[in-house]
């Protein structure tokens, strides 16, 4: 995931270079400004009263799902890399409003909507790397040993028939196993597919992983920007460029 993101703001960049971004009113620059004295004086609560939870973390660091926790994960998240690049940011120079994505730090650090809340942040500290890194550990224990081995995890995806998991396997090459919803992945999948490969859709982190087997293609797409009362993600299954199956699936939170 973390290779994704990369990606994503790399194409947001170029975005920014081509097309020149909105000025920032000045009704966005006093929340910004706001935010800002927020960090600088570690106001946890009204820093938690920022964000429109779950707020993501990366990819398989739990989510954090209410007010209570960001202000436990705070130091977790705003180390002095992180707080210094948000309190030396200059609200007219620094940040830029870009669209209906928001409005963002610099290269994409932070992401804040316009109705002023706290919507992503692109950064991990040390312990959040460290804590990735134990927790892609411990987690490799728990699969079978046909799929304990991978660079990192992707996502877990449930449809209503199937549980699908995405790896990361290195080298832009991602591996598929799926099982019945009745089993556990602690047993054998029913289905392994490797060399899959991630097809980015556009720059605001939709994208989707192509799996080819025979005659088959196995599509799994991750929506985060979507419309109200839409699935985050799906599974479309196609046999000889027809579609054979097409199921919505929730994305499995750590």
């Amino acid at each position: 995931m973390k290779k994704i993101k990369i990606i994503c703001l790399f194409l947001s960049v170029l975005t920014i270079n081509l097309v020149k971004s909105q000025d920032l009113k000045p009704e966005y620059q006093k929340f910004i400004k706001t935010f800002i004295s927020n960090v600088k004086n570690d106001k946890k609560q009204a820093l938690a009263a920022m964000i429109s939870y779950p707020f993501k973390r990366e990819y398989p660091i739990p989510e954090i799902k209410s007010k209570e926790e960001f202000v436990k994960r705070y130091s977790e998240i705003f180390d002095a890399t992180l707080k210094n690049e948000i309190i030396k940011s200059d609200p007219e120079k620094d940040w830029s409003e870009m669209g209906w994505r928001g409005i963002m730090l610099n290269q994409g650090t932070i992401w804040i909507d316009t109705d002023g809340r706290l919507i992503s942040i692109n950064y991990q500290s040390k312990f959040e790397k460290d804590l990735k890194s134990n927790i892609i550990a411990k987690e490799k224990t728990k699969l079978h040993t046909s799929i304990a081995k991978f660079k990192a995890p992707e996502c877990i995806l449930e449809t209503s028939k199937f549980r699908i998991r995405i790896d990361d396997l290195g080298n832009n090459n991602y591996r598929y196993a799926s099982w019945p919803l009745k089993k556990k992945m602690t047993e054998e999948p029913d289905l392994v597919i490797s060399k899959g490969k991630v097809i980015l859709d556009g720059n605001g982190g939709n994208h989707r992983f192509e799996f080819k087997k025979g005659q088959y293609i196995y599509e799994c797409h991750i929506s985060p920007l979507r419309e109200n009362g839409t699935a985050p993600a799906g599974l479309t299954i196609y046999q000889n460029k027809k579609i054979i199956l097409s199921q919505d699936a929730e994305i499995v939170p750590r």
